[in-house]
């Protein structure tokens, strides 16, 4: 599968995420510079590509022995170490002594392994500000949104994935977090969806999310076109533009 990933192939990408995703059989073995398995000291390796920070592994017990590696290593699913590395926004870089240099996987996407891969979109993302004329879905979905007290303001982006149909996304900027309140969200997005045409897809994304890109692009370019505290309607839309993941140095 690392060698059917070039350029282009999102497809034997995201069948490679699929196998990494595997319980059973997506294991890696994570080098550790320092410490042994399973030891409270144990630390993973660390390279770093393009500004940004992945721990490197390889995929099975005959690349360890083809890698030269000396140290100690630690064996573990795909989705473990993908839950461990992504909050601190690390990656995971598979066979890094083959020719080439092995591949690199963002953690953007180590966060969708963690989630799920069937709960958010396959990157890299591509998202503006939606060109699509639906005045009675965002009005109605205003008039809901002011009768929620949970909502303080709420923005929308245009998302078109990597593989899939591209969707609406509703980013919810919200006061409380409660069941209730939650609760409320829910049935105030029920409430609205029947205004939205036949074949349109509509996603909602909540803004306090740290790690989730369409929540990143709402919080730094989207204006809201609902706000509770600053007016109804943005004055102006936000710029449109490409977004990939992982972001150049860092940055969003």
């Amino acid at each position: 599968m690392l060698r059917q990933v070039t350029p282009g192939r999102y497809d034997a990408y995201e069948a490679l995420l699929q196998a990494l995703a595997d319980p059973a059989a997506g294991q890696v073995w994570m080098l550790l510079w320092h410490g042994q398995a399973g030891s409270p000291d144990a630390q993973y390796g660390y390279l770093e590509v393009d500004g940004l920070g992945y721990a490197p592994c390889v995929t099975s017990a005959q690349e360890l022995t083809a890698s030269g590696w000396t140290r100690a290593y630690e064996v573990t699913s795909g989705i473990e170490v993908a839950r461990t590395l992504y909050p601190d926004h690390y990656g995971l870089w598979l066979n890094p002594h083959q020719p080439g240099g092995g591949l690199g996987i963002p953690w953007l996407d180590l966060r969708r392994l963690a989630s799920g891969l069937d709960q958010q979109p396959a990157g890299p993302l591509r998202i503006s500000d939606p060109t699509i004329e639906i005045p009675q879905f965002y009005a109605l979905l205003s008039q809901h949104a002011h009768r929620t007290p949970a909502v303080r303001s709420l923005r929308r982006a245009w998302v078109q994935p990597a593989l899939g149909s591209p969707y609406l996304a509703i980013g919810l900027d919200v006061y409380d977090t409660s069941p209730p309140a939650v609760e409320a969200v829910r049935m105030m997005m029920r409430q609205s969806i029947g205004a939205v045409p036949d074949g349109l897809s509509v996603s909602t994304v909540a803004l306090f999310d740290e790690h989730d890109p369409v929540a990143m692009w709402l919080r730094a370019l989207g204006r809201p076109f609902y706000d509770r505290e600053g007016g109804a309607v943005a004055a102006a839309p936000p710029p449109t533009t490409g977004y990939g993941y992982p972001p150049p140095h860092g940055t969003y």
